[in-house]
């Protein structure tokens, strides 16, 4: 997959973000399926994949706990690096004592 850079007109990017909102689609998501309908709708060189565009798979980031089930996590994502390796200090001890 290619990562581009666009500029959009402000209404256009309004309208966009409102179809998207619409459709639970991302604006990326948006914007590749008016891509691929304007390619449909003039047919040239371009063959698209037999298979439908899918999401990659997740990568493991190796998390121990969800870090947005604390309602505190606005707070802890500003903190020092000291401080947040303490608080993942914290964390693998308690997922450590909740494992046994």
């Amino acid at each position: 997959m290619v990562k581009t850079q666009i500029q959009l007109p402000d209404e256009l990017y309004r309208e966009l973000k409102r179809v998207a909102a619409a459709k639970e689609w991302s604006l990326a998501e948006t914007l590749r399926r008016g891509a691929e309908w304007v390619v449909a709708t003039h047919p040239g060189a371009f063959h698209p994949s037999p298979t439908p565009w899918q999401l990659p798979a997740p990568i493991d980031l190796g998390l121990i706990a969800d870090p947005f089930a604390d309602p505190d996590w606005r707070e802890d994502a500003n903190l020092s690096a000291a401080s947040a390796s303490l608080i993942a200090e914290q964390l693998r001890a308690r997922a450590t004592r909740l494992e046994t």
